[in-house]
């Protein structure tokens, strides 16, 4: 995956009616070693990273990139947005598109939170990049990620196999403009 290529990066913090989604800070290392080492987090992900080798590895300020959206309530980080360019993707549709990605601490799920702030960065992203598709990509068993991706207006392209297990592969087509 590479970044989106020329925008402006930071953008202003983007505000929801209960979120905010930023660029990381020092103060977020903690919930980013947290996230990535969570069994329940990366169950449809690879597996959770073992927390000495993130603690040893994380940067003092985590995922400081384009495209990388940190999520936060109430002054706490709850979960992280990825917008990234699927350059290296393995089924043909997506390669070269915007790929979604998002992962949120347990204690945050089933309160709209990732409905919420993914709408936000899909937001920034048709005005930042208009006119461009975005791919999501998820395991057919995250049913509730299939939920979350059709609510976002993705359309399933193709199911496939890789990395041991059945693949989802949605996709958002642009807004249309007026």
């Amino acid at each position: 995956m590479d970044d989106l290529g020329p925008v402006a990066w930071p953008p202003a913090p983007i505000k929801t009616e209960r979120l905010v989604l930023r660029e990381s800070e020092a103060r977020d290392r903690t919930a980013f070693i947290e996230l990535l080492a969570s069994p329940e987090v990366n169950k449809y992900v690879g597996g959770p990273r073992p927390r000495e080798e993130l603690e040893r590895e994380t940067p003092a300020i985590p995922e400081r990139w384009p495209g990388s959206f940190v999520v936060e309530l109430d002054g706490a980080m709850i979960g992280q947005i990825l917008l990234r360019r699927a350059t290296d993707h393995r089924r043909p549709a997506a390669a070269g598109k915007a790929d979604l990605g998002y992962l949120f601490l347990p204690q945050s799920w089933g309160s709209g939170y990732a409905t919420e702030a993914c709408a936000a960065a899909l937001t920034w992203f048709d005005h930042t990049l208009p006119g461009e598709p975005v791919v999501l990509t998820t395991q057919s068993a995250n049913i509730p990620s299939i939920r979350l991706a059709t609510k976002l207006g993705f359309t399933e392209l193709e199911r496939f196999e890789a990395w041991g297990t059945e693949q989802w592969l949605g996709l958002r087509s642009p807004p249309r403009t007026a």
